[in-house]
C-alpha cells in the first residue's frame, strides 16, 4: 500500500501526458488514513459500517493507479473549536472521551442509548480524524491548492445532530467543514456553499444545522417512503424547506419506493438540482457521498450504477469552477462502493463521465415527487415554476413490486444479500440501455412497450391473478379499513406509518366471518406500525377447545403474495411469488396443513384452514419454532396497546360478530389464556 503518512504530491509524467487536454492535469486531492479503521464494533461482531469499507475503496483506487495521479493527503484531527460550531459541548466531550479507559465499563451502555451507534477504544480518534480530514480538504479546495478532492473517511457524519450521534455517525463531518469555510475562513471568499447529499438515507443532521442559513443550499435525495425508511421521520419530506432566512434553501427529494436508479436520479438532477444550482451559483460544492443507493447495497435497496454516479458528479462540475469536495458517507456493499468511488475519481481527474449507459425512463413515482418538489419551491426558485411537458413525464418505467414494512411485524432486513440478488435479477427485466432505446411518440406504441417491460419481470402475476383465495385475518386486519391499507396503501388511526399497498389495488370481492379451532394470543414487545405492545398471533395447531374469530377476504393469490410480503419483509423485490400455486396445492393436501416460507418474518407460516365456497382459506402466522419460543418465554407474551386493541374491537363489532363489551372480553381472555 502506498504510504500516506505524509503529504505527497505525485502526478506521474505518463499519466499527465496521456491526454493533450489540460483537464487531465487537474490537481485532485485524495485522503485516506488507516487510523480511521480503528473504529470498529467492541466485540468484533459484524456490522455494515466497518473498516473494510474504506479499505475496499483505497485498494480499488490503488489497483487503478489513481493515487499516482493525485495529491495524496494524510488525515488530520479536527479542533474542538471548529466542531463546536455545529455540535453541543456535551456531545463534543462525549466523543472526545468515549474511548478513554474511564469509559471502558460504561461504553456499551452509553452506545445503547443512541440510535444505531457503537463505540470502542478507537472511536474517538477515528471520529476526530474523519471530521478534520473533511475540513482540511475543503480548505485546500477553497484556497485553490486543489481543484477538487475526495476524503475517504469513516465514521460517516450526515445523521449526527447538534447533540446526538446516530445512524453510524459520530461527528457531522460535512457540516463541520461547511461551517469552517463560512465562519472561520472568510478571507477565502466562500460565501455560498451547495451541499449535495446523495446518500440513500436523509441527511437529517446536516439539514438541521443549516435550517435557517441562506448561505447553505442543502439538497438531499433519499428513500423516504412517507417517513418509514431510516431515519423514519418527516424531516426528509419535500415540505421541509427551511425557515426564516433559510426558507427555500433546504431541498428534499423523497423517494416513495426503492429500486430507484440512474434514470430517477438524473431526472432529479436535470429538473430540480441543476436549475436551482444555476440560480444559487455556489462558490464551492461539498458532496455527502454515500454510495448506499448503488446496485447491490444491502441497506439501500436502490440501483444507481457507477456510470450514474459519474454523470451526477460531472453535471455538478460545471459549477463553482469545478471546486468540489466529496466526503464519504454510507455504502455497505464493498464492491459497489469501490466501483462507485473509482468512477467519481475518474470524473474528478478527467472532467468527464466514465463510459456507460443507463436505463431509459424514471418511475412514475419519480415524476410525481419531482413535480411536488418543484411546486413547493417555485416561489423561491422561479426556474422551477414552469410545468414539465406531458410528453416528458408520461415516459415511465414500472416499479418492481418492492413492498415495504408497515405491518404488525417488526422484521429488520437481514436478507440484504438475497435482496441484492433479487434486485439484480429485476434489473434484467426493466433496464433498457439508452443506446438501444427507440422512442415512439405514438401513445399506443408506448403502451405496448410498457406492457412488454411489465411482463418481462412479473409473468407469475398474470397466472396468480386468476386464482381466488380467502385471506383469513385474526388481528388488526379484521377491521376492513385496516386491511385495505395492505391493498390500496395508506394507514388508519393509530398506525405510525403507511403501507405501500398491493400492485393490484382491487378491493376484496367478498367478505365472510367464521370461527376456527385455533388459539389466539398476543406477543412481541413492539412494532413499527403500532408502537409498544403485543400483536396477534394464531397457534397453527388446531385444538377443538379453542375458538378464534377470523374475517375472510376473498382476494387473488397475487394479492395474497403482496400482503404476505408486506407482513414479513421490508425490501423483497417480487420477482417471483412467495407462495405459488404448487405451494397452495401442497399445503391443502399435506397432513400438517401449513407451509413455512424460506424467508425471515413474524408471519412467514402460511396455514390452510379449509375451503369456503370451494375456495381455499389461508392465513399467516408465526413459524413453529417461534411458537416454542413463546411457550418457553424466550419470546414475550405481551398485551396489545390501546390503538391496536381498538382496531380489533372495531373489526369484530362492525363485522357483526360481537358487541363492544364481548369483543373486549374476547381480547382480554386471549391475553391471559396460557399457551
Amino acid at each position: 500500500m502506498e504510504s500516506v503518512n505524509s503529504e505527497t504530491e505525485r502526478q506521474s509524467s505518463d499519466d499527465s501526458s496521456s491526454s493533450g487536454n489540460s483537464q487531465s492535469r487537474r490537481r485532485v486531492g485524495i485522503l485516506y488514513d488507516e487510523r480511521m479503521c480503528k473504529h470498529s464494533t467492541p466485540d468484533g461482531d459484524h456490522h455494515p459500517e466497518n473498516p473494510n469499507r474504506i479499505r475496499a475503496i483505497w485498494n480499488k483506487l490503488q489497483i487503478a493507479r489513481i493515487p499516482r495521479r493525485c495529491v495524496v493527503l494524510n488525515a488530520k484531527e479536527a479542533e474542538d473549536r471548529f466542531i463546536l460550531n455545529v455540535h453541543a459541548k456535551k456531545h463534543v466531550d462525549l466523543i472526545k472521551n468515549i474511548s478513554s479507559k474511564e469509559f471502558d465499563s460504561r461504553r456499551n451502555k452509553i452506545a445503547a442509548k443512541f440510535n444505531s451507534i457503537y463505540f470502542n477504544e478507537g472511536s474517538s480518534e477515528s471520529a476526530y480524524l474523519a471530521a478534520g480530514s473533511v475540513v482540511d480538504v475543503a480548505e485546500r479546495v477553497a484556497k485553490g491548492e486543489l481543484n477538487s478532492a475526495f476524503a475517504i473517511v469513516r465514521p460517516p457524519g450526515h445523521h449526527a445532530e447538534h447533540n446526538e450521534a446516530m445512524g453510524f455517525c459520530l461527528h457531522n463531518n460535512v457540516a463541520i467543514a461547511t461551517s469552517f469555510l463560512l465562519n472561520e475562513r472568510p478571507e477565502l471568499g466562500i460565501k455560498k456553499i451547495l451541499i449535495v447529499d446523495w446518500d440513500v438515507h436523509h441527511g437529517n443532521g446536516t439539514q438541521k444545522m443549516f435550517w435557517k442559513d441562506s448561505r447553505v443550499l442543502f439538497f438531499s435525495v433519499h428513500r423516504h417512503e412517507f417517513g418509514t425508511f431510516y431515519p423514519a421521520n418527516d424531516d426528509g419530506f419535500y415540505t421541509m424547506i427551511g425557515e426564516g432566512p433559510g426558507a427555500g434553501y433546504n431541498i428534499n427529494v423523497p423517494w416513495e419506493n426503492g429500486c430507484c436508479g440512474d434514470a430517477d436520479y438524473l431526472a432529479v438532477w436535470d429538473h430540480i438540482l441543476i436549475p436551482v444550482a444555476k440560480e444559487f451559483n455556489p462558490d464551492i460544492i461539498i458532496i455527502s457521498a454515500g454510495f448506499d443507493a448503488a446496485v447491490g447495497d444491502p441497506l439501500g435497496g436502490c440501483r444507481v450504477t457507477p456510470y450514474g454516479y459519474s454523470v451526477m458528479l460531472k453535471k455538478l462540475m460545471n459549477f463553482s469552477q469545478g471546486k468540489i469536495v466529496l466526503a464519504l458517507e454510507g455504502g455497505y456493499n464493498l464492491d459497489s462502493i469501490a466501483n462507485s468511488a473509482l468512477a467519481c475519481m475518474q470524473v474528478l481527474l478527467e472532467n468527464m463521465p466514465i463510459n456507460g449507459s443507463s436505463e431509459a425512463y424514471p418511475f412514475e413515482s419519480t415524476w410525481r415527487v419531482i413535480q411536488a418538489v418543484r411546486q413547493e419551491l417555485k416561489v423561491f426558485w422561479p426556474t422551477l415554476a414552469d410545468e414539465l411537458p406531458t410528453t416528458l413525464i408520461s415516459q415511465t418505467a414500472q416499479v418492481p413490486n418492492l413492498l415495504f414494512l408497515s405491518s404488525d411485524s417488526e422484521v429488520e432486513d437481514d436478507n440484504g444479500a438475497q435482496a441484492s440478488e433479487d434486485l439484480e435479477e429485476v434489473l434484467q427485466g426493466i433496464i433498457q440501455p439508452l443506446s438501444n432505446l427507440k422512442v415512439d411518440e405514438d401513445h399506443q406504441g408506448k403502451e405496448e412497450t410498457e406492457d412488454k417491460n411489465n411482463n418481462a419481470y412479473r409473468p407469475w402475476r398474470s397466472e396468480l391473478s386468476k386464482i381466488d383465495v380467502w385471506y383469513a385475518s385474526f388481528g388488526s386486519n379484521m377491521w376492513k379499513p385496516r386491511f385495505l391499507c395492505y391493498v390500496k396503501g395508506g394507514q388508519v388511526e393509530g398506525m405510525q406509518g403507511p403501507c405501500r399497498g398491493s400492485l393490484d389495488k382491487t378491493p376484496p370481492k367478498e367478505i365472510l366471518w367464521g370461527t376456527y379451532p385455533h388459539h389466539l394470543f398476543f406477543g412481541r414487545e413492539s412494532t413499527s406500525s403500532w408502537g409498544p405492545g403485543g400483536v396477534a398471533f394464531l397457534n397453527p395447531e388446531r385444538k377443538i377447545q379453542d375458538k378464534a374469530y377470523l374475517c375472510l377476504y376473498r382476494i387473488t393469490l397475487e394479492q395474497f403474495n403482496d400482503i404476505l410480503c408486506q407482513e414479513n419483509n421490508s425490501s423483497y423485490c417480487m420477482t417471483s411469488p412467495l407462495f405459488d400455486l404448487d405451494d397452495l396445492i401442497s399445503v391443502a393436501s399435506n397432513g400438517s396443513n401449513s407451509l413455512e416460507l424460506q424467508m425471515r418474518g413474524w408471519y412467514s407460516n402460511v396455514v390452510y384452514l379449509g375451503k369456503e365456497e370451494d375456495i381455499p382459506i389461508l392465513t399467516m402466522t408465526c413459524v413453529n419454532s417461534d411458537m416454542e419460543s413463546f411457550r418457553s418465554g424466550k419470546l414475550p407474551i405481551v398485551a396489545p396497546c390501546k390503538a391496536y386493541m381498538n382496531t380489533l374491537v372495531r373489526g369484530l363489532v362492525e363485522g357483526g360478530q360481537l358487541s363492544e363489551e364481548e369483543a373486549m372480553a374476547y381480547i382480554q381472555e386471549a391475553t391471559k389464556k396460557p399457551l
